[in-house]
């Protein structure tokens, strides 16, 4: 993403059922990937809450489809 496309970029938390639904993975597999470093980290939020930067994801799967070409 450019940095253009990111300073317009809203930031946003997105808790793993967006997360899920956006990449269409599961937990476990979302959590596997993010320990192989091939994911975003998750942000702590409190003792028992993650969440993603919306940015983080959406970049993330730009990445993914550029792969496909």
């Amino acid at each position: 993403m450019s940095t253009e496309q990111t300073a317009t970029a809203e930031h946003r938390i997105l808790r793993r059922a967006e997360v899920e639904a956006k990449t269409g993975f599961k937990r476990a597999h979302i959590y596997n990937l993010m320990k192989e470093g091939k994911f975003p980290r998750a942000l702590r939020l409190g003792i028992r809450a993650v969440g993603w930067d919306s940015v983080e994801i959406d970049s993330w799967i730009t990445e993914r489809l550029k792969e496909r070409v």
